[in-house]
């Protein structure tokens, strides 16, 4: 199972109150797994290089046909950004054939509690 920890970006201030979300994605079969793994490394990297973005990480669990996000960011404008620009715009659309099924959580946390761990996106996900 890849997991890329969390890498941060821009560091809030240490008082600042983040944007978190949290996605869980699932494509239909595991031929669609390699493709989409590379574009969540293309999209990670596009997160890394986005205004706003203070860390991310990314959770793939293959043979279950899974992934997993984790991101904070400034505020939502910020997310709605980032997921508006190119590459992360047109891949999600072309995607959406492939998925079988998504679930995104946002919510606020301390810039101090950074980095989120997964028990606690997973967690929210599972409450969602």
């Amino acid at each position: 199972m890849p997991t890329l920890p969390w890498i941060p970006v821009h560091a809030p201030g240490a008082d600042a109150e983040v944007t978190v979300m949290a996605s869980r994605l699932e494509v239909r079969s595991l031929r669609h797994v390699p493709g989409f793994l590379l574009t969540s490394m293309s999209l990670l990297r596009q997160a890394r290089r986005s205004d706003g973005a203070h860390g991310v990480a990314l959770k793939a669990q293959l043979l279950k046909r899974t992934f997993w996000t984790l991101s904070a960011w400034r505020d939502e404008q910020a997310i709605r950004a980032y997921a508006a620009a190119e590459p992360h715009r047109s891949s999600m659309r072309a995607k959406r054939a492939v998925m079988r099924g998504s679930t995104f959580v946002f919510w606020q946390a301390k810039a101090a509690d950074l980095p989120i761990g997964w028990e606690e996106a997973r967690r929210r996900i599972a409450e969602h």
